[in-house]
């Protein structure tokens, strides 16, 4: 499994419904995409639930790595480049992927957080205590699923997690979900995958 995502951070007054629209009439073409796991189509809005910008920001979890390289290289990117600009791609390897108590309804919602892993601090210990939150956090009520990544270049922790409605204030910044393809979370694994 690996994670990916990128933020498009809009300006202040930017019209979301715009966003709303574009994933309204094409979110539906990567539903059946080869070698995705899930896509959750995020966005947060200025001032609602205490964002402050205005950002159309998805998260992929990927079961093929190298279907994620043909979606870079693809048509559907190529219309966000031409549309907002190269944005930065940020990607993870997968540490841990598990459906929760609510996976079988459609989220409402995805929080996000990163971790930076201290230079002082037992890399095996940090990975496996962050596996073993998220463990315990997909028998949370409200989990759709949750998942968990590593940057070994910045020594970064991803943590990102579907729920099926409200997004605990410690969870992380929290992301309305417009739409979610998901053609092959089967494929994604469950549990510790290191």
């Amino acid at each position: 499994m690996h994670a990916m995502r990128y933020a498009i951070t809009l300006p202040a007054d930017y019209d979301m419904e715009i966003i709303r629209h574009r994933v309204k009439s094409r979110g539906h073409l990567l539903d059946d995409f080869e070698g995705l796991g899930l896509k959750g189509y995020g966005i947060r809005e200025r001032g609602v639930d205490g964002s402050p910008v205005n950002q159309y920001a998805p998260f992929y979890l990927w079961a093929d790595p190298q279907a994620m390289s043909r979606f870079l290289a693809g048509d559907g990117f190529r219309g966000i480049i031409r549309d907002f600009g190269r944005p930065v791609v940020q990607h993870w390897q997968g540490l841990f992927h598990r459906r929760g108590t609510a996976a079988g309804t459609l989220p409402a919602a995805f929080s996000l957080r990163t971790e930076t892993v201290p230079e002082s601090a037992d890399p095996a210990t940090v990975l496996t205590d962050a596996v073993a939150r998220h463990e315990e956090l997909a028998t949370a009520d409200g989990v759709h699923s949750t998942a968990l990544g590593f940057d070994p270049r910045h020594w970064e922790l991803v943590h990102f997690t579907l729920w099926a409605d409200a997004v605990p204030a410690a969870a992380g910044d929290r992301y309305e979900v417009l739409h979610l393809s998901a053609p092959g979370t089967g494929r994604l694994g469950e549990g510790r995958q290191w």
